[in-house]
């Protein structure tokens, strides 16, 4: 395995290029907008596209009508444009039914969503199963609108489609399954979640040239309703699926913080404790049922080892949510880094295993091998021998190499690499 740092900017730049195409977007949890999103990432990897038909029953839910919108303004008494849906596609709720009124101030304030304590942003809002409708704008423009009366237009129609996702399948040697997953359903917002289809698209293009021994599943779906569809279809195969990452919000500087799998201490919850990003280990979380879609792969009936990491996490920036997660939030080198602790999570799970110490009676003579300093009386042992020792008294079958690190506070790769010297000298198998 690679467990070297990757310090050329190229793949972030790359990363960062491809979030900027999805970005202008719109998209939601069906529509031509989640179709095109799966179009131009498919020139990065090949997407198997599947489409679930409105009316489906999905265990609890039901598979939406499909949205489409062409435009939406509201003009006031002199005809000036308060709101245009050609300038943000956040103007308009999300999942908005078609109006066309003339309202009072009065009348049309309920349906108008401002953020006052950020008053030059624009707030993200949806009301995908509920009819309704509404405008999102910003706080300033709204108190500068004046008292009406209002034209408002809202061009939006639903008709008996499909919800989309997308898929990709990096086969390994074994039948034993990751999950990787991501949302596609938000609109234009760089972090949550351009950032993220942008990342594991460029991790499962990494993938490609690559032999491992898992198979490594990637989902690109609407938020909840995509990833029942997901696990309905999949779940014949779920007792397959030994880890999983959630991820979101990959492409700004804090972090990075992960939450917990419900299980708690599933080894993809053990790994994300050993990894870092930018030097920083992750804030962990506990599990709550509140967030991303690890919310449904934790559902009790599934109960599937997924956590979910961020950077940031959802909801802690004042970005979040707003037209202020744009492509000025996100840079290339917080893409890469985040790629890269994604890219160390399967370094990981790829090279964990149990080995066994073939002298296990006493200490082995290292120095005779080139393991051990030549020269005694030193106050700690160098690292690099520390590590040997540790895997070698560890080395009793019972213990992976993942169990080797969290006991002895050596990094993982470094016991990976001496795990290997001591192979290659006959000492472990």
């Amino acid at each position: 395995m690679d467990f070297s740092p990757q310090t050329n900017l190229s793949i972030g730049d790359d990363i960062y290029q491809l979030a900027s195409r999805l970005f202008p977007i719109c998209r939601s949890i069906t529509g031509p907008g989640v179709r095109e999103t799966l179009a131009v990432m498919a020139e990065t990897i090949s997407l198997a596209v599947h489409d679930v038909p409105s009316g489906r029953q999905v265990f609890d839910w039901v598979v939406p009508p499909e949205w489409r919108i062409s435009g939406a303004t509201i003009l006031d008494a002199s005809g000036r444009k308060i709101v245009d849906f050609a300038d943000s596609n956040l103007h308009v709720m999300g999942y908005s039914i078609p109006v066309r009124r003339t309202m009072t101030r009065s009348e049309l304030e309920p349906h108008i969503h401002t953020a006052p304590d950020q008053p030059d942003a624009i707030p993200y809002r949806t009301s995908y199963y509920q009819p309704n409708w509404g405008f999102c704008l910003a706080h300033n423009r709204w108190q500068e609108a004046g008292d009406g009366p209002f034209e408002v237009v809202i061009d939006s129609h639903f008709h008996e489609g499909s919800l989309t996702y997308g898929t990709f399948t990096h086969k390994g040697t074994s039948e034993r399954d990751v999950l990787f997953s991501a949302h596609i359903c938000h609109p234009s917002m760089a972090n949550d979640n351009c950032s993220g289809l942008a990342v594991l698209a460029h991790v499962a293009q990494a993938l490609r040239g690559r032999t491992t021994w898992y198979n490594y599943h990637f989902l690109f779906a609407p938020g909840t309703i995509g990833a029942l569809c997901w696990l309905q279809e999949n779940e014949q195969h779920l007792h397959r699926l030994d880890h999983g990452l959630v991820v979101s919000c990959l492409g700004d500087s804090g972090g990075p913080t992960y939450k917990r799998s419900r299980q708690g201490n599933a080894v993809i919850d053990r790994i994300m404790a050993q990894v870092e990003c930018d030097g920083r280990k992750a804030s962990l979380q506990d599990f709550s049922p509140y967030g991303y879609d690890e919310r449904q792969f934790c559902s009790p009936g599934f109960n599937l080892p997924v956590g979910l990491l961020q950077r940031s996490a959802h909801g802690s920036f004042p970005q979040y949510h707003t037209s202020d997660d744009n492509l000025s939030f996100i840079t290339p080198g917080d893409l890469q880094a985040s790629y890269r602790m994604i890219m160390d999570v399967i370094d990981i799970l790829e090279a964990d295993y149990v080995p066994v110490n073939l002298s296990p009676k006493g200490e082995p003579q290292l120095g005779r091998r080139g393991l051990y300093s030549a020269t005694g009386g030193h106050r700690t042992a160098p690292p690099d021998t520390l590590a040997c020792l540790w895997v070698l008294n560890l080395a009793d079958g019972n213990h992976s190499l993942l169990d080797m690190a969290e006991r002895s506070g050596v990094p993982f790769a470094t016991l990976a690499d001496s795990a290997r010297r001591l192979r290659e000298i006959q000492l472990l198998t």
